[in-house]
């Protein structure tokens, strides 16, 4: 929960104060997501937590609705929540690459303020697909990635 609670603080400072605002992600999702065992941790080399992200595979119901259109209809992982414990660089890398070695084609989303992880995302070969509505209906930007593409 630090880590989230970082990188809230971190989100805000950018200029992106309401992609995770309120409690969001809150506690019982989190603890959910380890159940479930979507949830995953990036570490150092000494052991300690450096970041954590979800890689769920299957389809997810929010990018069932695109303005736009996805490339393909092949399966695909989202990944969600991500966050760094601002400890060390390359935290969504690690995540990217595991995910990418556990499926071909991966997608996700962000809010339009979130800069950095807009940034990463472009830089990481990701295709704007369009845009997605979470379950409040705020509205998201859409990325799709497959391996062919990289």
């Amino acid at each position: 929960m630090n880590i989230f609670a970082r990188a809230k603080k971190f989100m805000a400072e950018e200029g992106n104060p309401n992609q995770w605002g309120g409690a969001y992600p809150e506690r019982h999702r989190i603890e959910e997501d380890i159940e479930a065992g979507v949830c995953h941790v990036v570490t150092d080399e000494a052991g300690e937590i450096a970041g954590t992200f979800c890689l769920i595979i299957g389809t997810d119901p929010t990018y069932d609705h695109i303005i736009g259109q996805w490339p393909d209809s092949s399966p695909y992982g989202t990944i969600h929540r991500i966050a760094s414990a601002g400890t060390h660089k390359g935290v969504a890398d690690c995540a990217l690459e595991y995910c990418l070695s556990k499926i071909n084609t991966i997608r996700i989303d962000t809010h339009a303020d979130n800069r950095p992880m807009l940034n990463w995302i472009t830089r990481s070969g990701f295709s704007h697909c369009g845009t997605i509505f979470t379950h409040d209906g705020s509205p998201r930007l859409a990325f799709h990635l497959s391996k062919h593409q990289i």
